[in-house]
């Protein structure tokens, strides 16, 4: 091995403080991440041998084992999200079982199980805090619904299934990754492209010449349009060629559904490897089993919540329905009486238009990214009294275009920090948008010296790249999801918990971890947040008025569709995690066809296979917990309905409220259960009339 490759092996065995991203070569995971295995596993036997009942003894030891390999992993873990190749693929797949074997022993490990009980049984046990009396409470629960009362052949079979799984979700991942990129409809003429917006046409010209058109212009092409969001979205809201809608639209619902990246088997023996876990460990369905470490306390709790808002929303729809055959009709569309699902986005685009006179491309040219960043930072500085400034060239990144950041507090005394990887990178970088921790706040205790570890988030959006020397616009959507993603950064980085194991999102009932995210979203529309960055980036001037009433008279429009596809795919997941029988009468097919009788008002063609690209329940953590968006939304429509009864414009009463709300639910983490957070916050238990409210579903009381 030659010194490099020795350098950039221990870089990721490092262990601790930031990644060092320009040291660590894809060649050197499998042997960096073994040779960490085989230092772990006499560790974690050591500790097994000597531990005692006592925090000291056994949360902290065994939390400083984990962090050793949550670093290093994580690491791994986020280059698959961000930086993607064959290459890391294949050593992610080499090297992903004997990690999962570790982490098997570790949540498996009868001395530590017991020895959590023991602590709990004990004096001490009065002694601890609330934060710590979760942490081991969680610890108990997790290890036993991770099969440690499994002995003999029915824990190797539980170890098998919980491999198995973990590797379907990679597959099933890189599957989708695959078959967005795979397709692309090239144009050449001029009437090919009639309606397009200039930035797509910039954006689709960049892409042919990315793809070898050298002389690609935006205004005489080759224009090439792909299924990565950017692209396709904008595409299907302005192409006037209804036959390259309808050919874009069937590629994109039936993507990872045929042949080698087909992703229905994967669907099929996820289901039922999570059915025979559940089994396993006496659950009578997964979605039982997931509860069982959820803020809801019964499946039953969950379809009634989702049926109240289902009620209210699909009448709603419906009327959004018949509101664009109506406008096709008048605009004397020959497809009028009988719309498709490509002709929708179209149709609702123009309805919009002509309601709310202005285009979502009219206003692109408002929110350059850097003015929206820095409308965001001062919109945190006003409610939450922190200070964020640029750090780049401070930490090691992954890509050019990553951003670092330092947040602040009133002292300026640095609390935490921040990457931000803004822009679609179809070809490596998952599509979506998502916060993930890349060092949790903790105390560290060292030859008696006790330090505290800041925390740092990784921050991803997919949203349009900068063109050429202008800068990246944005659409008011992709506003919204950048506030979104930055509330749970707030919450992972605003924490004042200083145990790992209770600390940001930690710990925290995933159905109540959307809370601050959807909580920001609510901001965008603040008058005094949204003049404060909605500035146009060639002549600096502010959005003018009539834009802003124009913005929030179109907030609500067709919000009944809205709410009622998040409520489609909760239902969808809620059914095949509860009541779907794996080698059943039933396929999954059939289920959400079943279910979207009534959760859609035009019915799914034959060939959508959106099961296929529902990555949330099927490589992420959102399996028989999509309900989760809704239940938490109920909570953070709620929370903003504090700061507007304290008084939109009133900056004391909202810095007070702002106050309370960092000092609960962005401070408080895991530590307590989300309804003692979301009561301390908000003096009692949350109701949902804010959130049918905010999505004018019900009249404001």
């Amino acid at each position: 091995m030659n010194v490099n490759t020795k350098v950039a092996k221990k870089a990721l065995l490092i262990g601790k403080g930031l990644p060092p991203f320009e040291s660590i070569k894809t060649e050197d995971v499998v042997p960096a991440m073994t040779e960490l295995l085989t230092e772990l596993e006499p560790e974690l036997i050591n500790l097994e041998t000597t531990v005692k009942p006592t925090w000291n003894d056994l949360v902290e030891p065994l939390q400083k084992l984990e962090d050793r390999l949550t670093w290093s992993w994580g690491i791994v873990g986020h280059l698959m999200g961000v930086k993607n190749s064959p290459e890391l693929r294949t050593a992610y797949n080499e090297i992903q079982p004997k990690v999962i074997e570790f982490i098997n022993k570790l949540s498996q490990s009868k001395p530590l199980y017991q020895t959590f009980k023991n602590l709990r049984d004990s004096d001490s046990w009065q002694n601890l805090d609330s934060g710590q009396k979760r942490i081991v409470e969680t610890a108990i629960r997790n290890a036993e619904l991770s099969g440690v009362a499994l002995e003999g052949e029915t824990r190797e079979r539980f170890n098998a299934i919980q491999l198995e799984l973990a590797e379907l979700s990679t597959k099933f991942s890189n599957n989708v990754l695959d078959a967005t990129t795979a397709f692309s409809l090239t144009l050449t003429q001029k009437e090919e492209v009639d309606g397009l917006p200039p930035s797509l046409l910039s954006l689709a010209a960049q892409a042919a010449k990315d793809d070898g058109s050298e002389n690609a212009t935006p205004e005489n092409g080759p224009w090439r349009i792909t299924l990565d969001y950017p692209s396709f979205v904008p595409f299907m809201q302005h192409s006037q060629k209804r036959e390259l809608r309808e050919k874009l639209y069937k590629a994109f619902v039936s993507r990872a559904s045929s042949d080698e990246l087909n992703n229905y088997p994967l669907i099929e023996r996820i289901l039922e490897l999570r059915q025979q876990k559940t089994e396993i460990l006496g659950f009578k369905s997964y979605a039982e089993l997931s509860l069982a470490s959820k803020m809801a306390p019964s499946v039953a709790a969950v379809e009634k919540l989702l049926e109240e808002l289902r009620s209210v929303s699909y009448d709603a729809a419906y009327k959004d329905l018949e509101d664009l055959k109506a406008y096709a009709a008048s605009k004397n569309a020959p497809e009028a009486n009988d719309l498709k699902h490509w002709d929708t986005s179209f149709w609702s685009e123009r309805l919009r238009e002509a309601k709310f006179s202005f285009t979502a491309e009219e206003l692109r040219p408002y929110f350059p990214l850097p003015q929206v960043l820095d409308g965001l930072f001062a919109l945190v500085k006003r409610i939450f009294g922190i200070n964020i400034t640029v750090a780049d060239g401070t930490a090691p990144v992954w890509h050019e275009d990553v951003r670092y950041f330092q947040v602040s507090d009133e002292t300026n005394t640095p609390i935490a920090y921040f990457y931000l990887d803004p822009y679609s990178r179809p070809s490596e970088k998952r599509g979506g948008a998502w916060m993930n921790e890349c060092v949790t706040r903790t105390k560290i205790v060292e030859n008696g010296e006790t330090t505290l570890r800041l925390p740092v988030a990784y921050l991803q959006c997919n949203q349009t790249p900068p063109i050429n020397d202008r800068p990246s616009l944005m659409t008011f959507s992709e506003v919204e999801t950048l506030f979104h993603e930055f509330g749970h950064g707030l919450q992972h980085m605003l924490t004042k918990v200083d145990y790992a194991g209770a600390a940001g999102i930690n710990n925290i009932e995933w159905d109540a971890v959307e809370l601050p995210s959807q909580f920001m979203e609510n901001w965008c529309y603040d008058r005094s947040t949204l003049f404060g960055m909605a500035k146009h980036y060639e002549t600096g001037e502010t959005l003018p008025e009539h834009y802003y009433q124009k913005l929030l008279a179109a907030r609500n429009y067709m919000s009944g569709s809205a709410m009622l596809r998040q409520l489609h795919f909760a239902l969808v997941d809620i059914e095949l995690h509860h009541r779907y029988q794996p080698g059943g009468k039933e396929t999954v097919v059939d289920v959400r066809k079943r279910i979207a009788e009534t959760t859609t008002v035009l019915q799914p063609l034959p060939e959508d296979s959106f099961l296929c690209v529902f990555g949330h329940i099927f490589s992420g953590s959102y399996a028989a917990g999509y309900y989760s968006y809704k239940w938490a939304e109920v909570l953070s429509a709620d929370a903003f309905a504090a700061f507007e009864e304290a008084g939109l414009e009133n900056e004391e009463a909202i810095a007070t409220c702002g106050k309370r709300f960092r000092d609960t639910v962005l401070a408080l983490g895991g530590s307590l259960h989300p309804i003692e957070v979301f009561q301390t916050f908000r003096g009692r238990e949350p109701n949902t009339e804010p959130l049918l409210r905010h999505s004018g579903l019900v009249a404001p009381v």
